[in-house]
């Protein structure tokens, strides 16, 4: 059964709770303006028999009571990270979003990750690129490209770094307390639990092999988990000079940098409604199939109405509290609110608009599987058209249009 606005799965139907269904299936497939309006002025969007999940109804207020100007039918483009299972092992622990999570979410998928002090997520390898920030702490990274040169740094908190597909790397949580970041893959069937893991690899080479390979006595090697050990806790490593020096051996370090610090970067856009940085290809060449923007709106901002027509846009939120409205054309508009480890989504072309709505400072990332960044601004390409075509779509004043920002602010107040 297809998913239709005309022919909703049952599967869509499931999801919705009992209670909220009057309110839930008028805001998804099809009221009026005018009936929305109505109903939530009356008791017909009550709950007679109360809140059956308080706690989710209190964090989804926009799809508890949907503003009026939503309509027809849109899939859920959120999905939280708490929701996801959670790997936990000695050294740390892992969960990822992927599209089997969040089913719009085709060409992105992530991962967060906690790592203890000297905690390790082993060397290994990925068939998809790894574009990763620094959420909490501090580690050290560690690379090789296809030259054999090495790399080795410190990343902290709100670093970033990329390794691009087949590159094998590893993560080490530093002191005092470790790190958590998020990773970032550019294939949404993305699968953590199929990396290339080296203890996995050895583990499944015969012994006398092992010993050809690399010199030395049989029964050199002690078993190793048949699984592999993916996270597991480790020494914690010296002076970062030290290790750059024995990992760089005769070839020499990499001539590539693999890291970016982010937050050193000036905003590219800063408003009183918040700051905006950039980074994809161009100001870092590691990062050739993932583009991203650090937003940051104050209370009360608004990450203007836009549209991205060269990518879907993946989103996390770092802090704060928010909304967004996407508009998918057809008269289909849906909002959904979003916090602290949500997942949105957002296809390619679709217009839409975050605000904060809370009392703190709003933080996310938008992030594309694109070699550049790209917006298009609504304010911005109504003000570079004919005034009278504008006045006359929207029949406002030439006073009214004088209004309109006459460039892409990208944040507003």
């Amino acid at each position: 059964m297809s998913d239709s606005p005309s022919n909703p799965s049952r599967r869509h139907f499931l999801e919705i709770a009992p209670a909220t269904l009057a309110v839930g299936a008028m805001a998804a497939y099809g009221q009026t303006r005018k009936e929305a309006e109505q109903g939530e002025h009356s008791n017909s969007a009550s709950l007679p028999l109360g809140k059956q999940n308080a706690a989710l109804h209190d964090q989804n207020p926009d799809s508890e009571a949907p503003p009026p100007t939503d309509h027809g039918s849109l899939p859920s483009f959120k999905y939280p990270f708490s929701l996801a299972h959670k790997r936990v092992q000695p050294g740390g622990w892992t969960r990822q979003v992927t599209v089997r999570d969040l089913g719009i979410s085709k060409t992105l998928a992530g991962v967060q990750m906690r790592l203890v002090a000297g905690g390790i997520r082993e060397l290994h390898w990925h068939s998809a690129a790894e574009w990763a920030i620094m959420l909490y702490g501090n580690a050290r990274i560690t690379c090789i490209d296809p030259d054999g040169r090495s790399f080795v740094d410190d990343v902290h908190e709100g670093d970033l770094w990329n390794f691009p597909t087949g590159y094998p790397h590893s993560v080490q949580g530093l002191g005092p307390d470790g790190c958590e970041f998020l990773l970032v893959f550019d294939d949404g069937a993305f699968d953590e639990y199929e990396t290339v893991l080296l203890t996995d690899w050895m583990a499944h080479t015969p012994p006398e092999v092992l010993a050809r390979n690399f010199g030395v006595p049989a029964g050199a090697f002690p078993p190793l988990p048949p699984e592999g050990r993916y996270i597991f806790p480790g020494t914690m490593p010296g002076p970062l000079a030290a290790d750059q020096k024995a990992a760089a051996g005769s070839l020499g370090a990499s001539r590539q940098s693999f890291d970016f610090r982010l937050m050193q970067m000036q905003p590219i856009k800063k408003t009183t409604g918040g700051e905006v940085r950039i980074v994809d290809s161009h100001n870092f060449p590691a990062a050739h199939t993932i583009a991203a923007a650090h937003v940051v709106l104050h209370p009360g901002g608004l990450r203007e109405m836009h549209w991205h027509p060269n990518a879907d846009e993946w989103q996390y939120y770092i802090k704060g509290k928010g909304r967004m409205t996407t508009f998918a054309a057809g008269t289909r508009a849906r909002t959904m609110d979003f916090a602290e480890g949500d997942v949105g989504y957002v296809e390619q072309n679709f217009p839409h608009y975050i605000e904060n709505t809370g009392d703190t400072d709003l933080a996310f990332l938008e992030i594309f599987k694109s070699s550049y960044y790209q917006d298009v601004s609504l304010a911005n390409w109504l003000t570079h058209l004919p005034p009278q075509l504008v006045m006359d779509h929207l029949e406002i004043s030439q006073e009214t249009l004088n209004k309109f920002p006459r460039e892409e602010t990208v944040v507003r107040p």
